[in-house]
């Protein structure tokens, strides 16, 4: 093998392992941080800028129930199963400075929303057919019925929690 190749693999294998790397701690927050850098305009305006980050969720499908048997019914129930979707609100860290009326300092008002949990169950749908199940009665024929269709609605669960502060300097 060529040295060249040789570093060439070895520039992928290094690539491929920082990206796995910093990607593991995210994954396992649940959340990607995603501070807003303002530094670059605090200094070139010489004043005190806002601080912003935020919390982005990362959303994780889950395993639908499968459709169920019932005796009695040519159709499963829940032909169109609910997916299950778990994932979270984005987080909020917002600090602004307030300058005093009468003084040289600054104050600050901020909003700190963490990130959330979210829980979720995308719409279903149950439907019967015209006809009953083969019954003995009947001499293994099926009897008509309506039709039955049903849609199961979404659901959303989550706590939400927020802080707004004041108080002296950033």
């Amino acid at each position: 093998m060529k040295s060249t190749t040789r570093g060439t693999l070895a520039a992928v294998v290094t690539g491929i392992a920082a990206t796995v790397g910093t990607a593991g701690p995210a994954v396992a927050a649940g959340t990607v941080p995603v501070p807003v850098p303002l530094g670059g305009v605090s200094t070139a305006l010489d004043m005190e800028v806002p601080h912003l980050a935020a919390e982005l969720p990362l959303v994780k499908p889950g395993a639908p129930d499968g459709p169920r048997y019932v005796t009695g019914r040519l159709l499963p129930d829940r032909a169109l199963p609910q997916l299950p979707v778990s994932g979270g609100l984005p987080g909020l860290d917002a600090r602004s400075p307030l300058p005093h009326v009468l003084g040289d300092g600054f104050d600050h008002v901020g909003v700190d929303a963490p990130a959330s949990d979210l829980r979720a169950l995308a719409p279903g749908l149950s439907v019967d057919a015209p006809l009953t199940a083969p019954r003995a009665d009947n001499f293994g024929l099926p009897q008509a019925q309506l039709p039955e269709a049903g849609v199961l609605a979404p659901v959303l669960q989550t706590v939400t929690d927020a802080n707004l502060t004041t108080g002296p300097g950033l």
